[in-house]
């Protein structure tokens, strides 16, 4: 079962769609999410947060904000966030 994932910055949604793994850098660290991951809430540091789709790499960079992990359901809440080049919105 996919992830449902969601990034969205402080005025738009950046990219949203299903993905095997999800992999950002946090407060605490860099953090990979697999489905069946277990709930959690983490503070983001300033980077890169990839999502992993079949046969796609999204990459977006984002400023402050939090990473949220509920039943296969990601969400990054970001005060900016933009895909990078090569990247594209779901």
């Amino acid at each position: 079962m996919p992830l449902e994932v969601e990034l969205v910055s402080a005025d738009s949604r950046v990219w949203s769609g299903e993905a095997r793994e999800v992999i950002a850098r946090t407060t605490e660290g860099d953090m990979g999410v697999l489905p069946g991951h277990a709930p959690v809430l983490a503070v983001l540091a300033k980077g890169e947060v990839r999502i992993l789709t079949e046969g796609q790499e999204v990459v977006a960079t984002v400023e402050d904000g939090f990473l949220s992990v509920e039943h296969d359901r990601v969400t990054v809440v970001s005060d900016s966030a933009a895909l990078t080049d090569g990247s594209t919105t779901g």
